[in-house]
């Protein structure tokens, strides 16, 4: 392996110390976020551009962005795609290529058959206001020749943050001293001057644009002053439509090198009493091992489960291990649950997924549809 190949794995020193914090560490809107992540990570900010600048041109890392409560800016849901099994690779690629609302997209299965597991396709999807979610996915079910969908809003989010470098050494049961806290989902109505910052504000970074000052470039993309642009930025900070900064790793995929970060990952689901699904969220947010713990309504056909939440691992078994002590935490904190199952992830894509209004006439356009009759 070569020095620089070396140097851009997740694995090498400099890189896992700057990784442990510019993955999910660096939260809200921040006017100098490489400088952050330099300072948190001991590691000077001229190495922390370099290194992942070069982890970003070789795949090691596969986006670099600030990212949105999405879930607060277009209403939003996990979607359960029923597909016949010769049409699933057409379905995915369709939905990974042709949708740009269709964010992560992961093909899961189960270990036996079970509640639900007849639903092998997974999306998420933020349909933009004033639009239809039902319409938009009435019109996805033709394209890609599934029969059912379910759709599952989230009603609150407990945990979000993908980290996986800092996760690989936790052990089962590791947590928060403290239950996590409960963000309520409510969809925020913007301005035009807050479209007109945001648009820019989330788009992906090119390895070049990665320097000390990056904002004042995307300043003039929005065609604002860089104050404006600080004060429209930290203005949808304060109404909690803003997520984190936040280098994504390739994680599913191997590096050039041929190693993943991760290889197993799991979909929790909890069925748990209505008056305690609160509780029982906060509970699962405790653990450090989860990157997503929500508040989802999976319906009969998911057996009621309403607690769901991801995690990942090198080995399957220690994935399990992650969840039995979750399960047992729960017990002891008084948390009764009726039923509870894992979905483990296979082939996956992901992508974030478009939020705009704009966006969505557009595509409507392109798809031959009248933007009036998806509302």
């Amino acid at each position: 392996m070569t020095t620089t190949l070396a140097s851009a794995q997740h694995t090498d020193e400099i890189n896992t110390r700057i990784l442990e914090v510019s993955e999910d560490r660096i939260s809200g809107f921040v006017r100098n976020p490489l400088a952050e992540i330099a300072k948190r990570s001991g590691v000077d900010l001229d190495t922390v551009i370099e290194r992942i600048r070069l982890m970003l041109r070789s795949g090691t890392i596969r986006r670099v962005r600030q990212t949105l409560m999405a879930t607060d800016l277009a209403p939003g849901a996990l979607v359960a795609w029923q597909v016949p099994g010769d049409k699933l690779d057409s379905a995915f690629e369709y939905l990974f290529k042709e949708d740009p609302f269709s964010g992560h997209i992961v093909v899961r299965s189960t270990d036996t058959e079970t509640a639900g597991s007849q639903y092998k396709l997974w999306t998420t999807l933020k349909v933009p206001k004033p639009y239809s979610m039902d319409k938009h996915c009435q019109f996805l079910l033709g394209q890609i020749g599934a029969t059912k969908y379910i759709t599952m809003p989230a009603k609150g989010i407990f945990a979000l943050g993908v980290g996986h470098v800092r996760r690989k050494n936790m052990q089962p049961g590791d947590r928060a001293e403290a239950p996590g806290e409960m963000h309520k989902v409510e969809v925020v109505d913007l301005s035009e001057l807050d479209w007109q910052v945001l648009v820019s504000l989330k788009r992906e970074f090119e390895p070049e644009e990665l320097i000390e000052n990056l904002w004042e470039a995307r300043a003039k993309e929005a065609g604002v002053d860089l104050d404006t642009f600080y004060r429209v930025a930290e203005s949808l900070d304060q109404r909690r439509v803003i997520g984190r900064f936040s280098t994504f790793l390739e994680h599913v995929k191997p590096t050039v090198a041929g190693e993943r970060v991760t290889k197993f990952n799991g979909l929790f689901h909890w069925a748990v009493a209505p008056e305690q699904i609160v509780d029982a969220g906060r509970e699962v947010a405790r653990h450090h091992i989860m990157t997503h713990a929500y508040w989802r309504e999976g319906g009969p056909d998911f057996k009621n489960v309403n607690i769901m939440g991801v995690a990942h691992g090198s080995e399957k078994e220690r994935v399990l291990a992650h969840k039995a002590a979750i399960d047992a935490h729960l017990r002891e904190a008084g948390i009764d649950f009726h039923y509870t199952n894992v979905f483990w992830g296979g082939r996956s894509e992901i992508k974030p997924s478009e939020i705009s209004p704009i966006a969505y006439r557009e595509w409507c356009g392109k798809m031959g549809l009248n933007p009036l009759d998806m509302k």
